[in-house]
């Protein structure tokens, strides 16, 4: 029996399996990666990119409805779902050749192939042993398990993957529904609601918290229920779905919605693995924070301990809610400090005062704020607004680097007009 050693072996090529894979072959390491489908996990084919794809076509054909406050005259526009798509396909294709690419460059064995351990083989070795579907055989020193997560079912919505869809469902659609009805609120749900609503599907949002987006602040959660009102987007909040009768959703308030599909969108389970001496957990199966980022973070951060003897703190963790406009968060909300008896103070600032927001004709939202109570650092940032996705990060590099309100202000120069000059001007209001 013929055996490949390796120093590492990762199992699941998503965000944190394959930057492990890339970050452990810099520091001199010999990796084989395994991969059973595609490369690139839940977010490159069935999360973050396909979404966000998706996501670009409804904002474009949703912007054709405003040209006219442009002084543009668009006529007889239309939508053709299938090309949104194929696009989305096209896009997914191409992002695995050059992530293929990058890994193999890096001088990583790829396998498409599912492996599981071969325990006989480990105890007899001491070390780790993994087969492959292919009946091929490698030996690691250590590995890390990188295998994902997979659609939270809720009992009384099991899947049947036709009327009842989870996250991976919707992205098989090929025919838009006239009515959709979405179970959760979170960033799934989210953004899905506001896709299917730019392209004109009724939408009704189904949230057990008493607010939308419940992990985001309460100003946060505030503002997107006008802004689901804007959109016509239908929500019930402290509510869930009682019953289903034919076509029909019947909710704990006896509301009834008439729906062509239920899309449920309550969040992933870590798929589960019996880990030995020498295996780690990392991203979505690891249980913490479910974001291809952070996945990718803590990929860094554990090769980092393991083979450079760098040692990392937890970051914060950035979370973005895409669409029109987008939303985002960092570090603490008000709801968060209050339960903590944290004394604090807010500093808020509209878009609609800023310069660029004005000549984009794109003025809804805010940037919020949040310091300690002394107004020297950064607890909290939430802002929504165009582009608040790139904001965002201006506010997590002076968390992470413990940077005082006052040297931020005083050092930097922001470029004007842009939409960063509101974290200027935000942040200036807390030295009044």
């Amino acid at each position: 029996m013929e055996i490949e050693k390796y120093d590492l072996a990762v199992i699941g090529s998503g965000p944190a399996g394959y930057v492990a894979a890339i970050e452990a072959a810099k520091a001199g390491k010999t990796v084989v990666l395994f991969e059973k489908e595609n490369l690139g996990g839940v977010c490159l084919n069935k999360g973050c990119i396909p979404t966000k794809t998706i996501i670009a076509s409804a904002e474009k054909y949703r912007a054709l409805s405003h040209m006219a406050d442009f002084g543009i005259n668009v006529e007889n526009y239309s939508l053709d779902f299938s090309k949104v798509m194929e696009r989305k396909n096209s896009v997914i294709e191409k992002l695995r050749k050059s992530l293929e690419t990058l890994i193999k460059s890096n001088g990583v064995k790829i396998v498409m192939q599912e492996a599981t351990k071969d325990k006989k083989l480990s105890e007899e070795r001491k070390t780790l042993v993994y087969k492959t579907s292919a009946d091929e055989y490698f030996e690691a020193e250590k590995a890390i398990i990188s295998i994902g997560s997979k659609p939270r079912e809720i009992k009384g919505l099991e899947f049947d993957h036709k009327f009842i869809l989870n996250s991976d469902d919707i992205l098989n659609l090929t025919t838009l529904p006239t009515n959709i009805t979405i179970v959760g609120s979170g960033a799934i749900g989210t953004e899905w609601a506001r896709i299917f609503a730019s392209f004109g599907v009724n939408v009704s949002v189904v949230e057990l918290a008493e607010k939308l987006i419940p992990n985001a602040d309460g100003e946060i959660s505030k503002r997107v229920e006008r802004l689901f009102k804007s959109e016509k987007i239908n929500f019930y909040t402290s509510n869930s779905i009682k019953k289903i009768d034919s076509k029909k959703v019947i909710l704990q308030n006896d509301k009834e919605i008439e729906t062509d599909i239920i899309l449920v969108a309550t969040g992933r389970v870590p798929n589960s693995y019996e880990l030995s001496e020498g295996e780690t957990l990392v991203g979505d199966a690891a249980g913490e924070i479910q974001l291809a980022h952070y996945a990718s973070k803590q990929a860094t951060n554990l090769i980092k301990n393991w083979y450079k003897g760098e040692q990392t703190n937890k970051f914060l963790t950035p979370a973005v809610i895409y669409g029109y406009p987008e939303i985002a968060w960092v570090g603490e909300t008000e709801e968060s400090l209050t339960k903590n008896n944290v004394e604090y103070e807010t500093k808020t600032y509209l878009m609609s005062s800023l310069g660029k927001a004005r000549a984009d004709g794109d003025t809804t939202g805010f940037i919020k704020v949040i310091a300690d109570k002394n107004k020297e650092y950064i607890l909290g940032a939430h802002i929504i607004c165009k582009e608040a996705s790139a904001i965002l990060h201006q506010f997590s590099i002076l968390m992470e680097n413990k940077i005082k309100i006052k040297d931020a202000v005083a050092s930097v120069c922001f470029a004007h007009p842009t939409y960063s000059e509101g974290v200027s001007d935000v942040l200036a209001q807390f030295l009044k």
